[in-house]
């Protein structure tokens, strides 16, 4: 394997290269690099990289989770809000499940009817309102969740830990400005 920066067999770009400004915008199209130091083109490459090794590491714990419980992402989306609201002592609707995964009233039914088909959720009278449902899940659903997703995605608290309370700052702070500036919301 290269290391990053150096290409791989046959001259390919290595997966640093991918990231880097001189990789993807050679000719300053999309970046205006001036006034930027090679230290700091190389920060930004390094830290363009990390962030794509960070995507590439939640796409695998993603897909890992769905094919071991046998789900999509929608369903595994589902399950999560249903987890949080048992958490919060919160009753989960269909309407509230739609709401959340912005999907449809139809796509929720069929989302729901796989779901219990499946064995991971059970559909019951909602307890103020009798002509309404709420959603429960089952607990050995909730149990191997939070076995396998829960108890790896709950290790990004430990980075986050190892974190200063101002670099912790600093951190949300680029994450929320790069969200912004990656948006659809503000595409122009």
């Amino acid at each position: 394997m290269a290391s990053p920066g150096e290409s791989i067999e046959g001259g390919h770009p290595s997966a640093a290269d991918v990231y880097s400004l001189s990789g993807s915008d050679p000719d300053q199209d999309l970046v205006d690099r001036t006034g930027m130091s090679e230290q700091d083109i190389e920060q930004i490459d390094a830290l363009m990289s990390a962030l794509g090794r960070l995507r590439a590491a939640e796409k695998e714990l993603s897909e890992a989770s769905r094919r071991y419980m046998n789900l999509n992402e929608t369903d595994m989306r589902a399950l999560h809000f249903l987890i949080v609201c048992e958490n919060r002592g919160v009753p989960a609707t269909p309407g509230a499940i739609a709401e959340s995964l912005g999907i449809s009233t139809a796509s929720t039914t069929k989302l729901l009817d796989r779901l219990q088909r499946g064995g991971h959720v059970r559909r019951q009278r909602h307890p103020a309102d009798r002509r309404a449902l709420v959603i429960r899940l089952e607990a050995a659903t909730r149990a191997a969740a939070i076995r396998t997703v829960g108890a790896q995605q709950a290790r990004r608290v430990h980075a986050a830990r190892r974190l200063t309370p101002a670099q912790r700052a600093v951190v949300t702070a680029f994450l929320a400005d790069m969200t912004a500036e990656i948006s659809l919301d503000g595409a122009h």
